[in-house]
């Protein structure tokens, strides 16, 4: 009797692990932008992702680089004060996006250009993505707004 209840429990075990495999394996297959990494500039300049892969970068909008081109493409730099990387955008740009202030956004690296497919600006006059504060701090010019 015993045998048989340790049996059922390992055969329960086995089968709880190969679902969770099966549904982790779904996800990955079904979604597989949706496991975006974040990037901050330095880490792109340092070792460019190949062109094909999604990825968000987050910094400051580098001053004097905001250029509105024909029509809806709009390209700009973005950096975190260790690196400067162009970014190439089309569509229309969040309100609150301007020079010197923080985004982030998704695309991919391609000819030494961020093409952004999404950018996404602050929705306040404090607020800072998390990502980006982390790779200002780590270049030593993040300036806390709160003092």
């Amino acid at each position: 009797m015993k045998g048989l209840k340790k049996q059922r429990r390992v055969q329960i075990i086995v089968l709880a692990f190969l679902a969770m495999v099966a549904s982790f394996s779904a996800f990955y297959i079904a979604a597989p932008d949706a496991l975006q990494f974040f990037r901050a500039p330095s880490e792109v300049a340092e070792t460019p992702p190949p062109p094909t892969e999604i990825f968000r970068i987050g910094g400051l909008v580098a001053e004097g680089t905001l250029v509105r081109g024909q029509g809806e493409t709009i390209t700009f730099a973005i950096t975190d004060g260790g690196a400067t990387i162009p970014v190439s955008y089309t569509g229309v740009l969040p309100d609150l996006f301007g020079e010197g202030e923080g985004m982030v956004g998704t695309g991919r690296y391609i000819d030494g250009v961020f093409q952004a497919s999404e950018i996404l600006a602050r929705h306040d006059e404090t607020y800072m993505p998390s990502e980006v504060i982390d790779a200002l701090k780590a270049q030593g010019i993040y300036q806390d707004p709160n003092g």
